[in-house]
């Protein structure tokens, strides 16, 4: 093998043994339970928004069959299930004006709390100092208008996806005369451009909702092994759901479990994939040579030490350790 592969080997191997290392010192368990709590409060007015802005192009009821169609390979017909129940949980219409509006403002706030979370995981995990971040009213409400456009951008991919699927639905169809049943093609086609719609969400939200400087080339290869990850993993995440019969025990509630689940896992993914954008934007990126803050952390209550990532504290000098 070329000298020039194997280095290349052993500086992936590197840097991917290097995220694990920091997604276990930032404590991602803990972050990807916390985003699953609000993502089960947060899914059906995230949705319905979604529902709503795709809808002024394909109608609603085309919209969401096509998000219950795409969560049903997903999370499995239990968890699919249970997001429809939400769906029609919050699609309720109100019986007076207040009752109205108070619904808007829940509805906004319901939706948006997840991707405050998610901002707040992605902050810990780029050492934004807490003087960066925004305090105050001023600063809640300038977290959920981002976590609103978020939105928004969320349901304009799903407008291209939708597009997309059915330009590809056409075109095969156009195909058939030529390759008879092969359809080995079009499902090619169609994984690529899933693949290219879910890595510019995942790189949209890696660039945008951390308050740090993010560069967009530091982004794509982050996000296009977050969404490499999270399109096979959810093959094994369902494996797992099925093969446990992890909803078996909890009798009706086993639908919210199944979809708690999926979500925790896919939590998971999503941090790795940022902890991997951090690490690669500081060795190979636009931060490169630049020496990642220090951050006091908890390592048990009570205790703390100052950490400092990538490649530790230089050498003969050992770690800071608080009383």
């Amino acid at each position: 093998m070329p000298r020039r592969a194997v280095g290349a080997v052993r500086n992936l191997y590197g840097l991917l043994k290097d995220t694990v290392s920091a997604w276990i010192d930032d404590y991602a368990p803990s972050m990807g339970a916390a985003i699953a709590y609000y993502t089960v409060f947060s899914v059906a007015p995230l949705l319905l928004i979604v529902i709503s802005v795709a809808g002024v192009v394909f109608g609603a009821e085309a919209a969401r069959g096509a998000i219950v169609t795409e969560l049903q390979g997903f999370i499995g017909t239990e968890g699919a299930k249970a997001i429809e129940d939400m769906l029609a949980a919050v699609s309720e219409p109100a019986t007076s004006t207040l009752t109205t509006l108070a619904g808007l403002v829940t509805l906004l706030i319901g939706a948006t709390t997840v991707f405050a979370e998610l901002q707040s995981a992605l902050d810990r995990i780029w050492r934004v100092p807490e003087r960066q971040k925004s305090s105050g009213l001023w600063g809640l409400l300038r977290a959920r208008v981002l976590s609103f456009g978020m939105i928004l951008g969320i349901g304009f991919l799903l407008i291209v996806s939708l597009l997309a699927s059915a330009a590809l639905a056409a075109l095969s169809r156009g195909w058939a005369p030529l390759f008879g049943e092969e359809e080995a093609l079009a499902h090619a086609v169609d994984f690529v451009f899933s693949l290219a719609v879910i890595t510019t969400g995942f790189a949209m939200i890696y660039k945008i909702m951390p308050r740090a400087r993010v560069r967009w080339p530091d982004v794509w290869l982050g996000a296009l092994v977050t969404a490499l990850l999270f399109t096979f993993g959810k093959f094994l995440i369902g494996l797992y759901i099925g093969k446990t019969g992890v909803a078996s025990g909890y009798g009706a509630a086993g639908s919210l479990v199944v979809l708690l689940v999926w979500v925790y896992y896919s939590a998971q993914i999503f941090l790795l994939g940022a902890e991997f954008t951090w690490l690669y934007a500081h060795r190979y990126g636009s931060l490169r040579g630049q020496q990642p803050a220090e951050r006091t952390v908890a390592v048990k209550p009570g205790r703390y030490v100052e950490r400092q990532e990538l490649r530790g504290p230089p050498e003969g000098q050992g770690r800071h350790q608080g009383p």
